[in-house]
């Protein structure tokens, strides 16, 4: 099987390391610089003290034209945009996708593919770029997938991989609720108070507002097991209690983040349906006053 790769960050290298050992990789990247270098020096994990590297096919994106059984689209939420323009443009190919983004803001834009099968993600693995070709694997977590729209034609050696799981599951859209409404708390948060995931639960006065983001969150989005999700945030904080979320990693590295696809989404559905969502606001305005 042939396996495309867009996008040369943490999550695009990460992927193109444990999947290039089952399957024929190629990694686009926006550069071709980023190409040659990996070209040069493999992809190196470290993960547990030690640095495994790996020879992967590199091209540079303007290169990509859909050839592969299967593409991951590993680019932030805000570059999506300009990648789908290219995306149809560019396709020739008969390849199916998966999308691997934050958020929800995407789905408007995948019906414009020409694919008849596309799927959506969420991905809960911890992973730091330290270079061009090296990253580090600081958490293991699933990927789950999901049906976006046509057939699952997976292979099952896909579900199979060693330090790798991944996940199938039958309702795209509680799948990416569940991670929005993590993301939509976890994300701006510890952003905006410079703290680990941990902290927000750990200290008092951050978890009365951890509580009273949620009441607004889950009125916006009406879930339907409230007791269930607030649950499932907290298990989150307390098992990634030590790591700095993506977010706050962008602001400290002076990056967009991708608030507008999290957040954004939320107020979104908040003025669609005519709540009111000070909370939300407030730490939306925050989030882009810091990116500015």
């Amino acid at each position: 099987m042939k396996i495309g790769i867009i996008g040369g960050g943490s999550i695009g290298l990460l992927f193109s390391y444990y999947l290039s050992e089952y399957y024929e990789v190629t990694l686009y990247t926006r550069t071709k610089e980023q190409a040659d270098a990996i070209c040069q020096n493999g992809i190196q994990l470290k993960y547990n003290g030690q640095t495994l590297r790996r020879e992967i096919k590199t091209n540079s994106f303007e290169n990509w034209h859909g050839d592969e059984d299967l593409t991951f689209i590993a680019v932030k939420q805000y570059h999506l945009r300009t990648i789908m323009k290219q995306l149809i443009e560019k396709q020739t190919g008969k390849t199916d996708f998966i999308f691997l983004q934050n958020g929800m803001g995407h789905l408007k834009l995948l019906e414009l593919l020409n694919s008849e099968t596309i799927y959506v993600s969420t991905v809960e693995h911890g992973a730091f770029k330290c270079n061009p070709y090296t990253v580090e694997h600081n958490g293991i977590g699933q990927t789950k997938l999901a049906l976006f729209k046509g057939s699952n034609t997976l292979p099952n050696s896909l579900f199979l991989i060693h330090g790798f799981p991944v996940v199938f599951e039958a309702d795209y859209y509680q799948m990416l609720i569940k991670k929005l409404v993590i993301n939509a708390i976890i994300n701006p948060l510890t952003s905006i108070l410079r703290v680990t995931n941990g902290e927000i639960i750990q200290n008092e006065h951050y978890l009365r507002v951890v509580r009273n983001l949620f009441a607004e969150i889950a009125e916006i989005l009406n879930l339907d097991d409230e007791g269930g999700y607030f649950q499932l945030v907290l298990e989150v904080c307390e098992r990634t209690s030590a790591n700095r979320s993506s977010m706050l990693k962008d602001i400290e590295q002076n990056n967009q983040t991708e608030v507008d696809s999290i957040i954004g989404f939320i107020l979104e559905e908040a003025e669609r349906k005519k709540i009111k969502a000070p909370i939300c606001q407030m730490l939306y305005d925050f989030i882009k006053g810091s990116e500015s």
